[in-house]
């Protein structure tokens, strides 16, 4: 288990195929969903993580992660929200 914060989409599965065969065949996600790029981190370790819509749940921990990279990628946390910087926005 990890916590995340999301810092893009893709609305179907975009990695590699050497990536999905790795993951065990009765756990594998189905490509036609949205798949989340996340700076995770776990008790170990902050890693980006590749994560399926079907297999993200909602963190009612709450509070920032201390991922090295949120500085780089978002500007503040407000109210439970990371704010993206602008130059980084579509």
């Amino acid at each position: 288990m990890f916590r995340g914060v999301i810092f893009d989409i893709d609305p179907v599965f975009a990695n590699s195929e050497e990536w999905y065969e790795q993951i065990p065949a009765h756990s594998r996600p189905r490509k036609d969903q949205p798949f989340y790029h996340l700076l995770a981190e776990n008790d170990d370790s902050s890693y980006v993580a590749y994560v399926s819509q079907q297999n993200l749940l909602m963190d009612h921990a709450g509070g920032p992660i201390n991922h090295p990279s949120v500085p780089q990628l978002f500007e503040g946390y407000i109210h439970g929200r990371y704010l993206m910087r602008r130059r980084l926005t579509h």
